[in-house]
């Protein structure tokens, strides 16, 4: 059994285990949609799934990145670029992750 706050973000309750849970709306690329799960102390990333974009590609990057810590994966994926685009799904995913930290510790988000 499991309890979601709604929101944009929002607390899991997994059993005894936490999980922060963040929606980050990708720019730039063909994903519309992170949902980002991170653990309660905002330190490792639990799950990550995306809407839209490449399907198997994406999937992948979910479960390579699951149970890795967020700096090493930002470390990574930062700066990625995909075809002509200045950014990419791997880029976005970085940036939501950062955001997603922020959020957490209570800091407003970029405009």
């Amino acid at each position: 059994m499991f309890l979601l706050l709604v929101a944009r973000w929002g607390i899991v309750r997994l059993g005894r285990t936490f999980m922060f849970s963040y929606d980050y709306k990708p720019r730039g690329v063909c994903s519309r949609m992170i949902h980002i799960g991170l653990s309660d102390d905002g330190k490792t990333v639990e799950q990550v799934s995306f809407e839209g974009g490449c399907n198997g590609n994406l999937k992948a990057i979910g479960k390579l990145v699951a149970g890795h810590p967020v700096d090493e994966i930002c470390q990574i994926l930062s700066g990625n670029t995909c075809g002509p685009r200045n950014t990419s799904c791997a880029d976005q995913l970085a940036r939501g992750l950062r955001a997603a930290e922020d959020e957490l510790a209570g800091v407003a988000p970029e405009a």
